[in-house]
């Protein structure tokens, strides 16, 4: 069974499908990577499946539970990291922890507080858990957000953008996170515009464009399909470009 399902997702904003009948399936413990230009529906996707957004018509499975029937539930098993994260930057990086594990109803065990220790120690931060928010800079911002993504121990992780303002040992340590959780069985399933980070880490790979799918499959797979024994770079230009033009009209048209 797969982990995440999306169904004819579909999201349409004042006339315009900016998804447009999204069908995919990613199996657990597979770091999925979801590939696009800008514009194409990358964001609105993940808000949907984050419950950020009400799909227009369509299906979210997660874990076998519609989010439509079952949000409460899904979200419990869910962690998400957006592109533009919200920080209460009075607060000091443990404080900020503590609060949304009280919103989590994680009671302030002793286990709580090794979990949040421990996760403070993974991303780096543990020497600046006393500080303000405020007077981090953005990579660490950004990696105290997947601390918090991680306090309930989630089984999908939904990642937007995550190595955006990461220098490259943020980045080098974010991908190594990343490839040790879903050696735990967690499934990540993250957007990106960093076609070198989804090389690396990813086993499977959906390209979206002008809101539709237009290729999934293993890197090795779209290689074969774009006929190009090359990088992912490559592959994607050759697939998105090819897209364009043979859906000019059409597109002009919409």
């Amino acid at each position: 069974m797969n982990m995440i399902d999306l169904i004819g997702l579909t999201k349409v904003f004042k006339g315009l499908k900016a998804v447009d009948d999204v069908n995919l399936g990613v199996r657990p413990g597979v770091i999925y990577g979801f590939l696009g230009p800008n514009g194409a529906g990358k964001t609105t996707t993940i808000k949907m499946m984050a419950g950020v957004l009400l799909p227009t018509s369509g299906k979210i499975i997660i874990d076998g539970m519609d989010i439509s029937i079952k949000p409460s539930e899904v979200k419990r098993i869910i962690g998400f990291i957006p592109d533009r994260p919200f920080l209460y930057e009075k607060l000091s990086g443990i404080e900020f922890l503590r609060f949304l594990a009280g919103l989590y109803n994680l009671d302030h065990s002793s286990f709580l507080n090794d979990r949040l220790m421990n996760l403070l120690d993974l991303f780096d931060l543990s020497h600046w858990k006393d500080e303000l928010i405020e007077s981090y800079s953005h990579g660490m911002k950004q990696r105290l957000v997947m601390c918090a993504a991680l306090l309930h121990d989630p089984k999908v992780l939904i990642v937007d953008e995550p190595m955006v303002g990461l220098d490259p040992r943020g980045a080098r340590l974010v991908k190594d996170i990343f490839m040790d959780l879903a050696l735990e069985g967690k499934t990540i399933f993250m957007s990106t515009h960093s076609l070198d980070v989804a090389q690396e880490v990813c086993q499977e790979v959906a390209i979206i464009q002008t809101g539709r799918i237009i290729a999934t499959g293993t890197p090795d797979k779209l290689r074969a399909a774009a006929g190009i024994d090359g990088d992912l770079e490559n592959v994607f230009l050759k697939l998105t470009e090819g897209k364009r033009i043979a859906h000019e009209k059409p597109l002009s048209a919409r």
